[in-house]
């Protein structure tokens, strides 16, 4: 499978740190690029130690593991002209180049795009920042929990007493590395079809703007008329009533949709919750289906859910997740290792003529392909 990989010989230079460069890099890695991670010599990447619990993996976060796996790295002294000479080697022969800095970092550091274009006409670069180039919030941090603060998401979870609720992941990260995959591999065919590279730009307030998209266009359209969460089993700001999460006997349920006369009718909601408007009467029907649901176990509702064809799912833990068998059955857990250093990771959300890629490489260690550095490419 490896050498049918789509991007098989594609050289990629990142010089993006911490997590939605990053991303972007191990995207383009899984499907075959030969991905190099520039980093600081004497320290590496900063997410080497950004630790989300007291867990290390030989002296090094998760995290990196996580995200810089199938890679290598060279490290460097962005302040020593000789290693900056022997970077605008490799630009010079690489594909794709990719950078996570503050707006100016590059210029001033000698590798913007102008400059690595000048080198290498044809390269594809691209870019996550915060907030974009310009503009109003230019030169403030560019970091996914602040970035959720500044885009409204943070007001579409959670019950309307709760005040602002953040999502439990890096989601700006993670969407901001998916979004400029989406655009080096656009460019990449713009030059293979017609010889000419290119800049993509992505932002974290950019990609919540769009993955808001839907609620968004409602408000534009609606007279700016802000959604009202939930009082009780919220799950969305604007769905009516069943959509939520409900406790049941022993643990907790997910109803996406369902005909109320038919929940009432498993659940035994009395008739008068169940002809009220899904919309205006919202918290008190589900009120009423939170009372009814508490008192029978989950695996007892969705017996009757699953019969009655009503869209609902329990909601489960990792070990639930796991347990159930549905990662192995799609193949998406992989071991990984480096020397000694063994673990367990994540594979490609996706497919390529019918097989998953995957490749046992952890992340690399610091400066494990410095020789490049000497011999190039």
């Amino acid at each position: 499978m490896t050498d049918a990989l789509p991007l098989k010989g594609l050289k990629v230079l990142d010089f993006s740190q911490f997590l939605a460069g990053p991303y972007c890099a191990l995207k383009l890695a899984d499907l075959g690029a030969d991905v190099v991670k520039v980093e600081r010599a004497g320290m590496g990447d900063l997410s080497r130690y950004l630790y989300l619990t007291d867990t290390k993996i030989a002296g090094e976060s998760t995290i990196f593991h996580a995200i810089n796996r199938n890679k290598r790295s060279v490290a460097v002294d962005l302040k020593s002209e000789s290693d900056k000479d022997a970077l605008r080697a490799l630009i010079k022969d690489a594909d794709v180049v990719l950078q996570n800095f503050r707006p100016g970092v590059m210029d001033r550091l000698g590798f913007g795009y102008e400059a690595v274009k000048a080198l290498n006409p044809t390269v594809v670069y691209g870019t996550v920042t915060g907030y974009g180039s310009n503009g109003p919030w230019v030169d403030l941090p560019g970091q996914d929990l602040l970035a959720q603060a500044r885009s409204g998401v943070m007001w579409l979870s959670g019950g309307c007493d709760d005040g602002p609720v953040a999502m439990g992941l890096p989601i700006a990260d993670v969407l901001a590395g998916a979004s400029l995959t989406h655009g080096i591999l656009a460019l990449l065919y713009r030059r293979a079809t017609q010889g000419i590279g290119g800049r993509v730009e992505t932002s974290l307030i950019e990609v919540l703007a769009d993955l808001q998209f839907e609620l968004l266009t409602t408000w534009f359209n609606d007279g700016g008329r802000t959604p009202k969460r939930s009082a009780n089993n919220p799950a969305h700001a604007y769905l009516a009533a069943p959509y939520g999460v409900y406790a049941t006997a022993d643990g907790h349920v997910a109803i996406a949709m369902g005909k109320l006369d038919l929940l009432a009718e498993i659940t035994g909601l009395d008739t008068a919750t169940a002809t009220l408007d899904a919309f205006t009467q919202r918290d008190a029907i589900k009120a009423g289906l939170a009372q009814r649901l508490s008192t029978a176990p989950t695996d007892v509702w969705m017996a009757k859910f699953v019969a009655a064809d009503i869209w609902a799912a329990p909601v489960m833990d990792w070990d639930g997740v796991v347990q159930s068998g549905v990662l192995d059955t799609l193949d998406m857990v992989q071991d990984i290792s480096r020397g000694d250093v063994a673990m367990k990771t994540t594979k490609l959300p996706l497919r390529i003529d019918g097989a998953r890629p995957a490749s046992p490489r952890a992340a690399p260690e610091l400066g494990d392909a410095n020789a490049l550095l000497a011999d190039g490419w």
